[in-house]
């Protein structure tokens, strides 16, 4: 059984550490859109209620309206959250499911951390999110959107970055810290240096940090077919909470 008030949280600091551009609520529905960046997160219809099913076509086309102004694919973020009614509604329709995701939990109140921090948060936002497009192979024309979003998190967040003296950006981890618990995002490790002992490091790094600020809990979320980023998570602690997926309609 998913307990959904943990759910319920956990969904709301997830918004706020990957702010959108453009929020509306049609209901408990939300929307949210972003022009310069196609992070799936920030391009999705949100159900937050699931007792909240009325109109369910007509409210899917006017969320398809909004979508196409911004040159994008109507999506649905389904979670434990969204209607029993609307998952049958998209069956019906044939709607495509893909991207499974799994949000994982860990406590970080006790955990020994060792003595002391042995690397602290860069600054450089720049220099951060060309790390981050360079390990993560991504576009580099998304870096403009890319810091835009981490310029508008609102929650105090960290931006920790390992280097190679030849070899350039190594690691990196986006900890964004809300009240008592805290986001590790944009997480990656560069291919040649895996299974070295850099992802362990770097997560300790950021969860040491999240908890000298009060942090007690960590969060996440990994794609559910990402074995190797499951074990170290789950050597570190971590737990599963509950499982998401994406749906848009049949082409």
């Amino acid at each position: 059984m998913v307990d959904l008030p943990s759910v319920r949280r956990l969904e709301a600091v997830g918004f706020r550490a990957w702010p959108a551009a453009s929020v509306h609520y049609d209901g408990s529905w939300l929307i949210r859109l972003n022009a310069g960046h196609d992070s799936k997160r920030l391009n999705s219809v949100n159900p937050l209620d699931p007792s909240d099913y009325r109109d369910i076509p007509v409210r899917l086309e006017k969320a398809a309206r909004r979508f196409a102004d911004y040159g994008r694919p109507l999506t649905v973020r389904q979670t434990p959250l969204t209607p029993p009614q609307l998952i049958a509604h998209m069956d019906g329709e044939g709607w495509t499911a893909f991207s499974h995701s799994t949000v994982m939990m860990a406590d970080i109140a006790e955990r020994d951390f060792g003595e002391g921090i042995d690397h602290l948060p860069i600054k450089d936002v720049g220099r951060f999110v060309d790390a981050r497009i360079r390990i993560g192979k991504d576009d580099p024309k998304t870096k403009a959107a890319l810091a835009e979003i981490i310029n508008a998190i609102k929650p105090e967040s960290g931006l920790f970055l390992f280097e190679d003296v030849e070899s350039g950006p190594t690691a990196v981890s986006l900890v964004v810290q809300d009240n008592d618990l805290a986001g590790i995002m944009l997480f990656a490790v560069d291919e040649h240096f895996r299974r070295q002992g850099l992802g362990k490091a770097m997560l300790d790094v950021s969860l040491r940090w999240a908890r000298l600020r009060g942090a007690k809990k960590a969060w996440l979320q990994v794609e559910a077919d990402n074995e190797a980023a499951l074990a170290l998570y789950r050597s570190a602690g971590f737990s599963d909470v509950y499982n998401y997926l994406y749906r848009t309609p049949k082409a």
